[in-house]
């Protein structure tokens, strides 16, 4: 049976839910990712009006959708980040506060929290989320960088995320961290060390997106064979490197978009992802979740691409086999 696929609101939070809606059903999806940014899932109001989840889901239901996770990405950036004014205009106001930024990551906490609280009372089992660093600055080691102030990076994710998990765990729903450069987890290593930072609890795995690993030579094959029993949940995003001798893979301070960038986000299926194994690589864990499509792509319209993103997406989806190819052969011994 094939996955739902569904389309992640992030990118599209400009936009009125209940117009967000429609425009996913008419591209042809079914189901949705909604962010919790703009208006498309306020945790807040989910927990403060009664009727608010009831409402959301109304309207889902009446554009023919379903919704499997929310995505509490910016929040969670807040929670292990080095708090500066650019976290001003991706929070929301009553967890920006005052800028104070130890307060920033207090309520960011507080938030997260309660999102695992808007999330069961929704009836989702997936929050999708960033946890941000505190030691990613750290990531060329010089000045040298002595292992302790590593160490102490993983020991503040353990201090701050597990009274987070606590909660997750007494709502029965699961925080998914999309690995990905500026957070604790970039790669196949830091993703091991962060479950070792938890004790490997099982409220914690991740939401995987191959487009954050490509680009920086990681195998994301290898990423979900790693970590076969903590794929919660999985975004379809693509991206390529096109490195000309001019620009390095850390892109020289260029915004995305620009030509002259070491690599960029494309379209599903316009990048050097390798899909085709990764639909076989899930179907070898039998992750049974949505497809989730995370559109970015600079160069293009994102009402055609995300239209042709859905397209490609069921077209590459496929059940794996329930016997040999050649099991014909030994029926025919027998």
């Amino acid at each position: 049976m094939a996955r739902p696929v569904t389309l992640f609101t992030g990118q599209w939070a400009d936009l009125p839910i209940a117009e967000m809606a429609k425009m996913t059903k008419g591209f042809g999806y079914d189901g949705i990712e909604l962010a919790c940014w703009g208006d498309h899932f306020e945790v807040d109001k989910a927990l403060a009006e009664d009727d608010y989840c009831d409402k959301k889901h109304a309207l889902l239901s009446d554009a023919g959708l379903e919704c499997h996770a929310i995505s509490a990405h910016l929040v969670g950036q807040a929670v292990l980040d080095t708090i500066d004014e650019r976290h001003k205009a991706i929070l929301p106001a009553y967890v920006w506060g005052d800028g104070d930024p130890a307060g920033v990551n207090e309520r960011a906490i507080e938030e997260l929290k309660n999102t695992a609280r808007a999330a069961q009372k929704f009836g989702v089992e997936v929050v999708n989320g960033f946890t941000g660093s505190s030691i990613w600055h750290l990531l060329y080691s010089f000045p040298p960088v002595p292992p302790s102030m590593i160490d102490a990076g993983f020991d503040l994710l353990a201090e701050r995320f597990n009274p987070i998990l606590d909660v997750f765990g007494e709502c029965g729903v699961r925080f998914a961290l999309e690995v990905h450069p500026t957070e604790i987890a970039f790669d196949i290593h830091t993703a091991q060390r962060a479950l070792d930072a938890l004790d490997n609890r099982p409220e914690f795995g991740f939401n995987f997106d191959p487009s954050h690993l490509i680009w920086q030579g990681v195998d994301p094959v290898k990423f979900i064979r790693q970590f076969h029993d903590r794929i919660y949940h999985v975004h379809v995003k693509d991206a390529i490197v096109t490195l000309d001798g001019t620009s390095g893979i850390n892109c020289s301070h260029l915004n995305f978009g620009d030509h002259r960038r070491g690599w960029d986000f494309r379209s599903p299926g316009r990048g050097g992802v390798n899909f085709e194994e990764i639909i076989r690589a899930l179907n070898d864990i039998d992750y049974q979740g949505p497809l989730s499509i995370e559109w970015e792509d600079s160069g293009m319209d994102r009402e055609f691409g995300a239209r042709e993103a859905c397209e490609f997406t069921k077209k590459l989806d496929f059940s794996p086999s329930g016997r040999a190819f050649d099991a014909a052969f030994d029926e025919a011994n027998d």
